[in-house]
């Protein structure tokens, strides 16, 4: 599976398949949203310039510029960015697989967020995504990235399927183009970007 046949596949994704919430009520996705753009302000500075990589149609893109950030979504599917668009023409938008998301923006971000991108891709294009959204963060920045490990790591087998990391592996990439752990209560692994060893 490569990263173009999971872009195609979100483009013709019916907006009720984006996330699990969506199948329970439209509220419901928009208040999943808000909870966790309301969970990431506890390690994003006060109005920094943040990427939301992955932004789908918004769900936690449109929260976190009402809490004061400066977002620019950034998604490879342009259906989800025309949807972003229909709800906040005035919200920067950028096309992009995230593996090259840094050549896109007019400079570094102080924080990329991907929370739902990761999990769709093996592992060769999940590295390779990784790489780019680390080249697109300032040293000192931060990434919050939904990178799962498991004890029996194992890719998904489809563009909806979920693919887990062995923690060696995904500290190794860690190590080899500069993130450090940051310590956090979110459910997501945040890193510090450093200059890489």
């Amino acid at each position: 599976m490569t990263i173009a046949t999971v872009i195609e596949a979100w483009n013709r994704a019916d907006p009720a398949a984006i996330h699990p919430t969506r199948r329970i009520s439209e509220d419901a996705y928009q208040a999943s949203g808000r909870a966790q753009a309301e969970a990431l302000t506890t390690v994003l500075p006060d109005g920094c310039r943040i990427v939301d990589f992955g932004c789908g149609d918004g769900r936690v893109t449109h929260p976190l510029k009402a809490l004061g950030y400066q977002v620019t979504a950034a998604d490879g599917s342009q259906a989800m960015l025309d949807r972003i668009t229909a709800a906040d023409p005035d919200l920067a938008t950028v096309l992009t697989d995230g593996t090259d998301l840094a050549a896109k923006l007019p400079r570094k971000a102080d924080a990329v967020l991907s929370l739902a991108v990761l999990i769709h891709h093996g592992y060769e294009a999940g590295e390779r995504i990784v790489e780019g959204l680390r080249a697109a963060v300032r040293v000192g920045g931060l990434l919050v990235l939904d990178w799962p490990t498991a004890a029996q790591p194992a890719e998904g087998g489809s563009w909806i399927g979920v693919t887990t990391w062995s923690r060696e592996r995904q500290e190794q990439l860690a190590t080899r183009i500069g993130l450090q752990w940051v310590d956090s209560d979110l459910p997501w692994p945040v890193f510090r970007a450093v200059k890489a060893a």
